[in-house]
């Protein structure tokens, strides 16, 4: 993260609920814009580039879900999702929609600001470091992962989630363990999912680039993943 106040455009069509977003982030430090719909926001993202999204699932006209899509589609910005709709299909749907992170209402706007900050917070790490485990090499500078002689772009949570598998080659990590460290969360019912769609995520990006590459990272049934060596 650069050293300004990240810049966070928060979208939701209840005015109430856009000032208790907008208040707990700009208690963390944030610099916020509110939008009340889609069609108002993003001439603004292909205006300029924010930090975090903050988006509400049930908008009029174009919904947060597509919206979600649509930004991920072209940028590599945090989404954060937040619905009344909190059941484990819901989540996963706003998962598969790519979203970095889901928040069901109602939520303590303290908990929503504080998962706001860890999606913008890169990973502290040495920036000349480059760590290499199982074929990869995972570079802190870019924030990339790198395949034979390729490079792949990964979100910060990826990046964590890697990075964590990396440093512990062959030994599984657990579920708990890798919430921690991609979102600093609890192992609560649901959870696992948001592990689950990164990592599916993170294999698709390796596979784009060098087939087969995805193999390295090995699911651990009810346990975890753990990283293989490459073939």
């Amino acid at each position: 993260m650069t050293d300004h106040a990240p810049l966070a455009f928060v979208v939701d069509d209840e005015p109430a609920m856009l000032d208790i977003v907008t208040f707990a982030l700009e208690t963390q430090g944030f610099e916020t814009r509110s939008f009340k719909s889609a069609e108002a926001v993003w001439p603004e993202l292909l205006r300029s580039r924010p930090d975090l999204v903050v988006l509400d699932v049930m908008l009029p006209g174009v919904s947060g879900m597509t919206l979600c899509t649509r930004i991920k589609g072209r940028w590599d910005v945090p989404v954060m999702l937040v619905t009344a709709k909190g059941e484990t299909p819901d989540r996963i749907a706003g998962l598969e929609a790519r979203a970095d992170d889901y928040m069901a209402k109602p939520f303590h706007p303290r908990e929503l600001a504080l998962r706001a900050q860890r999606l913008v917070r890169r990973p502290e790490v040495a920036r000349e470091a480059v760590t290499s485990a199982g074929g990869l090499e995972l570079d802190a500078v870019g924030h990339e992962v790198v395949v034979g002689s390729e490079r792949v772009a990964l979100t910060t949570n990826e990046f964590r989630l890697l990075a964590a598998l990396m440093a512990r080659p062959g030994v599984p990590v657990s579920f708990t363990e890798l919430l921690l460290l991609g979102w600093g969360e609890s192992d609560r019912l649901g959870d696992r999912d948001m592990i689950k769609a990164a990592i599916y995520r993170m294999r698709h990006k390796l596979d784009a680039v060098a087939p087969g590459s995805s193999a390295v990272i090995e699911s651990i049934r009810g346990t975890g993943y753990l990283l293989r060596p490459l073939p």
